[in-house]
């Protein structure tokens, strides 16, 4: 059974179309790579996954989009169970102005959790899960404004995983980053695929190939070739898909 699954996905904004009949199905504790041109829809796929394109105005789609085999827009999904279970991780860092200890406990706390120990060995078990306990255990309570582009991302990697999501979704995680944090965090996508189900958007072939199982070129909102990551960098069945990966795709003015 797969994980996530879209079935005939459109989306729009207002009159805008945006994804037009994007059906995929994504496997339990595996990497998927979206690539594609700037504009072509990744992004708001991805959103599309825990529901935050619903804070668009006149943002609508039909089709069906399942996780765990249900669908995530039915009224009865509670909206905030969807979100715990289904971490974002964006573009740019974004550390709440607090504290670093404060930061991975944000989300135990907003669900009402107030055990001062659990959430102390809650903090600590996921700052080793992104790697990042060792460079920040002797600074907890200092601003997460002090780390580095690369650590405040792996924070916000963390801060994501202490509610105990099963999905994680990443858009360019690794825009921003200098090549040392970056390889930390290819690192790391390849050892959380181990417990978690990920989607990353990238425009990094190089990433896409070394990060992911399997791997989506979307052009104009539509999903174009779909395929294990291996096949798709050596042996892809579209004409557009080669063109895309060794650079010879010129898209239209």
């Amino acid at each position: 059974m797969y994980k996530i699954e879209t079935n005939d996905l459109n989306f729009f904004y207002g009159n805008n179309q945006v994804l037009h009949r994007v059906s995929l199905g994504i496997e339990p504790r595996t990497v998927t790579a979206l690539i594609g041109p700037s504009g072509c829809g990744k992004s708001t796929f991805l959103r599309v996954l825990n529901r935050m394109n619903e804070l668009v105005p006149n943002a609508r789609h039909d089709g069906r989009v399942l996780i765990d085999n249900k669908d995530i827009y039915d009224p009865s999904v509670d909206l905030y169970d969807l979100r715990k279970r289904v971490g974002m991780v964006f573009q740019k860092p974004n550390p709440f102005p607090k504290s670093i200890f404060e930061n991975v406990a944000f989300g135990l706390r907003i669900k009402g959790v107030t055990h001062r120990k659990f959430i102390q060995e809650k903090v600590e078990r996921t700052l080793r899960q992104v790697f990042l306990w060792e460079e920040v255990k002797d600074n907890l309570h200092k601003s997460a404004l002090i780390l580095s582009g690369g650590q405040q991302q792996r924070l916000c990697i963390a801060r994501a995983l202490a509610v105990e999501p099963s999905i994680l979704l990443m858009d360019e995680p690794a825009s921003s980053l200098d090549p040392i944090s970056t390889a930390k965090l290819e690192e790391l996508v390849y050892e959380l695929k181990q417990s978690y189900t990920i989607v990353i958007v990238t425009h990094n072939m190089q990433q896409a190939s070394r990060t992911s199982d399997k791997t989506a070129f979307l052009y104009k909102g539509t999903l174009v070739e779909y395929s294990d990551t291996t096949t798709f960098f050596t042996n892809p069945s579209n004409e557009s898909t080669q063109n895309y990966i060794t650079g010879r795709f010129e898209q239209p003015g």
